[in-house]
């Protein structure tokens, strides 16, 4: 069976769409959508990814108050959160070590829910690719 090889990209709409891409390449590295063909687009690490439909009442989503939870994987969460507080930027870290790894919240310049997520566990390993 042929299937997709990863996200392609997440599409979503702005109040302020260039403030906001501005947003995320100075503070989370994401480049912006470059102007030419000529240009690439922004490549992340190769690594898991959580696609997860949840029912409309998920108590999940429901405490953010949204359809939608942006999750970004990182090497090291205690950096990145250094990084972004020292932006000013205000970083929920839970307190919690699950078994696939650590957390921290934060909202960007729109409000947007961001989920950072260090790896840990059977996600740090590839698994065989299935037919």
């Amino acid at each position: 069976m042929e299937r997709i090889s990863g996200i392609g990209g997440i599409f979503f709409r702005a109040k302020n769409p260039e403030a906001l891409a501005q947003w995320y390449q100075d503070l989370l590295g994401i480049s912006k959508v470059p102007d030419t063909y000529e240009e690439g687009s922004w490549w992340q690490d190769t690594g898991p990814t959580v696609f997860a439909p949840y029912d409309n009442s998920n108590e999940y989503l429901s405490k953010f108050n949204t359809n939608l939870i942006l999750n970004f994987r990182v090497k090291n969460l205690d950096r990145i959160v250094e990084q972004l507080r020292g932006a000013g930027i205000t970083v929920e870290v839970d307190p919690e070590v699950y078994p696939n790894g650590r957390f921290a919240h934060l909202t960007d310049l729109e409000g947007n829910p961001v989920q950072l997520w260090e790896v840990a566990g059977t996600d740090l390993t590839r698994p065989e690719k299935t037919k």
